[in-house]
């Protein structure tokens, strides 16, 4: 034998599993009036196809610049402009119709070609006609203003 020691346990408390009789009644009350297991319903679907729901997207943070620098602009005025005309239909342009005929960047756009002139040589013009050649240049008719004289601005630009 081992020991005869008698082990104490301890005294059972007297309330009941459920808890106080009152709290006991308040549950089966509310089982009673919504069930024990209550299943949950199906949702019932209206359509034949599903749609991902829309989840929360985040703008992008990120970690470090893809490009180093940014690109620097290849169509610059210097780029638009090519040179002047100085055929014998361009100097009558010139003197007819206050016009200067240019060759011109394939890429540039009439506006383009319109700020570089202005920029270049400080006149301002009144609408620029342009054209592709067959040989694949693109030529510009520039109308000056008439506050600006194409043979003043020929002369400065050293074509005649």
């Amino acid at each position: 034998r081992r020991g005869s020691g008698v082990i104490a346990m301890p005294a059972k408390k007297a309330v009941a599993k459920g808890g106080a009789p009152a709290a006991k009644a308040a549950k089966a009350a509310q089982a009673v009036t919504s069930g024990l297991r209550s299943k949950k319903s199906t949702k019932v679907r209206t359509s034949t196809s599903f749609h991902r729901p829309k989840t929360l997207k985040l703008a992008r943070k990120p970690a470090y610049p893809r490009k180093s620098a940014p690109r620097a602009n290849k169509l610059d005025h210097f780029q638009i402009i090519k040179y002047p005309l100085t055929t014998e239909s361009a100097m009558k342009k010139i003197e007819d119709n206050n016009t200067l005929v240019f060759i011109c960047d394939v890429r540039a756009n009439k506006q383009q070609i319109s700020q570089a002139v202005k920029k270049m040589y400080d006149i301002a013009c009144a609408k620029v006609n342009t054209l592709v050649r067959p040989d694949g240049v693109k030529k510009a008719y520039v109308r000056l203003t008439q506050d600006f004289d194409a043979l003043d601005v020929a002369n400065k630009i050293g074509i005649i």
